[in-house]
């Protein structure tokens, strides 16, 4: 791992090149010097994916049906290697992200949406700081 970019994307070194990993399955606000306006809990969230991630930790990818987004990031499941700790679960069960699914890419789809409601239900995180406001799963199909 080389460095965390915000709290739903980080730099990996891949076989000797630089990838963008945008954890897929979860969504976290914007963070304060995005391209887009800073939102509740965005800096919060970068930090705590900081923690679970510091720079130097190896991490497993795992790939689901779409293996990359329209900017070309790597679309990932991450686990830490050390102790394969599911970090995209992670992030949603302590309240830093929601849950967002987004087809084809729909593996733990309902392990996700499962925490999602759990920490909205406890208040945890966002779900308190924010009300979730910035944060909402996308309309059922």
């Amino acid at each position: 791992m080389l460095w965390v970019v915000d709290g739903d994307t980080i730099n990996v070194d891949v076989q000797g090149v630089e990838e963008s990993v945008r954890l897929i399955g979860i969504d976290t606000p914007e963070k304060t010097g995005s391209l887009r306006p800073a939102e509740c809990y965005g800096d919060e969230a970068s930090v705590r994916l900081r923690e679970l991630l510091p720079v130097g930790t190896q991490v497993f990818l795992e790939i689901d049906e779409e293996a990359r987004d329209r900017y070309e990031r790597l679309l990932a499941y991450v686990h830490r290697s050390e102790d394969n700790l599911f970090v995209n679960l992670t992030m949603v069960e302590e309240g830093y992200a929601a849950s967002y699914p987004f087809e084809p890419n729909l593996f733990h789809a309902d392990v996700l949406a499962a925490a999602h409601s759990q920490a909205r239900t406890q208040g945890l995180g966002l779900w308190t700081v924010c009300g979730g406001t910035d944060l909402a799963l996308p309309p059922s199909n």
